[in-house]
């Protein structure tokens, strides 16, 4: 698992890195990023043996809470996604049926319209072409009936037109609300399945969660086990860390040494654990408290190089801000970034959650400068 996750968050980077070259490139220039690509290919496969060497022990109970866990963040995503849709169609419906109301009144408007021409040319008669003709006397007043007749004419078989198109519109306008309907039926029948899935998962959890707890015979022991989960990690952080410095072209700067200081808070809480503050555990950032699913946003722009689920930490999504800054959020519920992807302040990246085993719901943030967490605190605006 740890080579996978290495090798992802390498190869991304990777690929960002040619992602800031210029478009206008040469062909020369484009062979020697294929080459620069497959040489960081060689460096990601290199560490991943060497991540393969060191190895990482893992029970079963761990391992089935990845599992759970990660199909837990699964299922919230995909819930967000159905109520997403559901929202969008819902306004689409609404839409619809507001455009299908104008379409009956101009079509009504129209057959109103066409009504009073044919009764105009009701009272001329069924010839009013010879009446005209044999009922006028001035050639000029002919002519001008001659006009009228034939604007009304015209008139008449434009709104025959303009009918045929509304009705056309109209059917049109039902077929889209069948199908939409469709879609918002399926998505209730499949909210319910989610919702079920979602309800099983959060009780097997539950059900890991107490084996994992059930295995200590002491508090002392408990927290032995989670520094130990946090030092392999943290083994791990360092080991992508020195891969990413060693890249030929650093991730392109972001400003963030500016904004010390002045960085918005990735969620509004209370802190429960400081920097560094050992209550049988080394906290190398912060624990903020916050409701479970309360959205966590980018603390300042960057690309997203790592989100996945790893132990001790849980969800874990990290930004790469440039100038070997990087921003870590853990615990998380659900991931709302991916690696690779381009995020800027106050973007959205996650969910509050409590994977990792965790016992309430909180995020726990952290700010690396070169590999070494710094006290987040001093880069968070005060409160």
């Amino acid at each position: 698992m740890w080579q996978q996750l290495a090798r992802t968050a390498l190869l991304t980077t990777a690929l960002l890195m040619l992602g800031y070259s210029s478009t206008a490139m040469a062909q020369q220039d484009e062979q020697a990023a294929r080459e620069q690509l497959d040489a960081l290919g060689q460096q990601i496969d290199a560490m991943a043996e060497r991540l393969s060497a060191t190895g990482q022990a893992r029970n079963s109970a761990q391992q089935e809470l990845r599992e759970v866990e990660t199909e837990l963040a699964q299922t919230h995503q995909r819930l967000d996604q159905l109520q997403a849709e559901r929202r969008q169609l819902a306004d689409e419906t609404t839409q619809l049926r507001q455009h299908r109301e104008r379409l009956e009144g101009e079509r009504d408007a129209q057959y109103a319209a066409l009504g009073q021409q044919l009764a105009a040319l009701y009272r001329l008669g069924p010839t009013p072409q010879l009446k005209l003709l044999l009922n006028q006397s001035d050639p000029a007043e002919l002519d001008r009936m001659q006009a009228y007749l034939n604007r009304l004419t015209q008139a008449r078989q434009q709104r025959l037109t303009d009918i045929a198109r509304l009705d056309t519109a109209l059917v049109d306008t039902e077929q889209a609300l069948a199908e939409r309907q469709t879609r918002l039926d399926a998505l209730a029948d499949e909210l319910e399945a989610q919702s079920a899935l979602l309800a099983r998962r959060t009780e097997e959890r539950r059900s890991v969660v107490t084996t994992l707890d059930d295995r200590y015979e002491s508090e002392a022991d408990r927290l032995a086990d989670l520094s130990q989960s946090r030092e392999q990690a943290e083994q791990q952080l360092r080991a992508i860390q020195a891969e990413l410095a060693r890249l030929a072209e650093p991730t392109p700067t972001t400003n963030i040494t500016r904004t010390q200081g002045d960085l918005p808070w990735p969620v509004q809480g209370s802190i429960t654990a400081s920097f560094q503050r050992r209550n049988g555990v080394h906290y190398n950032g912060i624990v903020i408290q916050a409701s479970e699913g309360t959205a966590v946003t980018a603390v300042h722009s960057g690309r997203v190089v790592f989100a996945d689920w790893m132990r001790g930490f849980g969800n874990l999504l990290i930004i790469d801000h440039g100038d070997q800054i990087m921003t870590l959020y853990a615990h998380l519920q659900q991931f709302s970034a991916r690696p690779g992807q381009q995020v800027s302040r106050g973007d959205e990246i996650g969910r509050v959650g409590s994977s990792g085993g965790q016992a309430s719901p909180s995020l726990y943030f952290e700010v690396r400068h070169s590999g070494e967490p710094i006290n987040p605190q001093r880069w968070i605006a005060r409160r």
